[in-house]
């Protein structure tokens, strides 16, 4: 007798409600034995379930065990699909086509990762991704929310593929020019949510520049070299602390440059390996220094958000975040794991 193997995708199962009493539902991926869950309350990684060198599986993002615990956290974020637009915009203002849009500050004088209701505040619908083996994330945002222009249709496809790598593809189309940045949020720890400090991991980053920052976050001018600055990751070596800070990958940005690795983390203790590949110009590191979050405590988690740059909807000598009616903007992050030593 044959025994059909486990559907990659489970029948998502009620987890609770947003604030405003919509149902959230949880989807779970399995497949090369990984595991991930997905909530639809802000798109939000919740959990990733990998082996280490032993075979010992642990969840190696930070998160929480229900709803309530994403809403409720003083340091927002964790996990969640961000947009309009993740990282800041200076002021809380730009011009586009001569017109200027005045967007929340959220972030002292600046507007960070969409506003005050961003895309990881809000309920995603959900189905089961084409390919059978990841759940794809929908939601319209109307013109005018939070400031930006144009109506936009925004989805996220969170698939696991034969390997066990965990690939997001973003995709957007409006109706009128806006301007669009996509990430995910996730906080890595190799080690497993909850071991203790993450700044011993070691951290390679393909980028010889970084956008230097003034003492809002907010790039200040051309791209730096890293080289001879605590910067520079082009060689592996450990996190440390002090980081949030985007850095110009050196591929560029190309829809066909998906299979470049960006950056690469690994967690001598579990032997835990994340290569990180991106279409992306640009990666914010952030090493979670000043959150304090029920159970989790500073650098107990490392962010690698894959992004365009920030502001850049006011520098128009980065690469540019607008989007126009009869364009589609897209996206692939992939996450790989692996182990070693």
């Amino acid at each position: 007798m044959t025994v059909a193997p486990p559907a990659p995708v489970t029948v998502p199962e009620r987890a609770g409600s947003a604030p405003d009493g919509t149902p959230v539902h949880r989807w779970v991926l399995e497949r090369a034995g990984v595991r991930v869950r997905v909530l639809t309350y802000g798109g939000i990684l919740q959990s990733v379930e990998v082996p280490d060198r032993d075979g010992a599986l642990a969840n190696v993002v930070l998160g929480f065990d229900d709803v309530v615990g994403y809403v409720d956290c003083p340091s927002p974020y964790f996990g969640a699909l961000i947009g309009r637009y993740a990282n800041r915009i200076a002021g809380g203002t730009f011009t586009l086509d001569g017109r200027t849009y005045r967007l929340p500050r959220n972030n002292g004088p600046n507007c960070l990762h969409g506003g005050e209701r961003g895309f990881d505040k809000r309920v995603w619908d959900a189905e089961p991704a084409a390919d059978g083996h990841g759940v794809r994330l929908s939601l319209v945002s109307p013109d005018g929310e939070e400031g930006f222009p144009g109506r936009l249709e925004v989805s996220a496809t969170y698939s696991l593929d034969a390997a066990g790598s965990l690939r997001i593809d973003y995709r957007a189309v409006t109706d009128a020019p806006t301007v669009v940045n996509l990430t995910n949020h996730s906080y890595w720890n190799l080690g497993g949510a909850g071991s203790g400090r993450a700044g011993g991991h070691v951290l390679r980053i393909a980028a010889g520049h970084l956008t230097p920052l003034d003492g809002d976050s907010v790039p200040t001018g051309a791209p730096a070299p890293v080289g001879g600055t605590r910067f520079d990751f082009r060689e592996p070596r450990e996190v440390g602390s002090g980081y949030d800070h985007n850095f110009v990958l050196e591929q560029g940005c190309s829809a066909g440059a998906a299979s470049v690795v960006a950056a690469e983390l690994y967690d001598p203790a579990s032997g835990r390996l994340l290569t990180v590949t991106t279409t992306e110009p640009g990666i914010q590191l952030y090493t979670g220094d000043g959150f304090d979050a029920g159970p989790f405590g500073p650098c107990e988690g490392i962010a690698l958000e894959t992004q365009h740059f920030p502001d850049s909807p006011n520098r128009p000598d980065f690469p540019s975040t607008v989007l126009r009616p009869g364009e589609e903007f897209t996206s692939v992050t992939t996450y790989g794991f692996s182990t070693a030593g």
